[in-house]
């Protein structure tokens, strides 16, 4: 699973929000990266994917 993780990864688009919706809990916030065996660059990209879809209202910054 860790292999095909990174190469979704590698391919990372903001514009994709019901891909980054599967790294986001219940409230909105963004699981550590351990819970998906994500390296430290793909948990920096996926947080700058996450901060820009939040910003155009793809996705919502607080889940009530």
């Amino acid at each position: 699973m860790e292999a095909a993780m990174s190469k979704k990864l590698a391919k990372l688009d903001y514009k994709d929000a019901y891909f980054l919706r599967r790294f986001l809990n219940s409230q909105g916030k963004m699981y550590p990266p351990k819970r998906h065996g994500l390296s430290a660059k793909e948990q920096r990209g996926l947080a700058n994917a996450v901060k820009r879809a939040r910003f155009m209202a793809l996705i919502p910054y607080v889940v009530k």
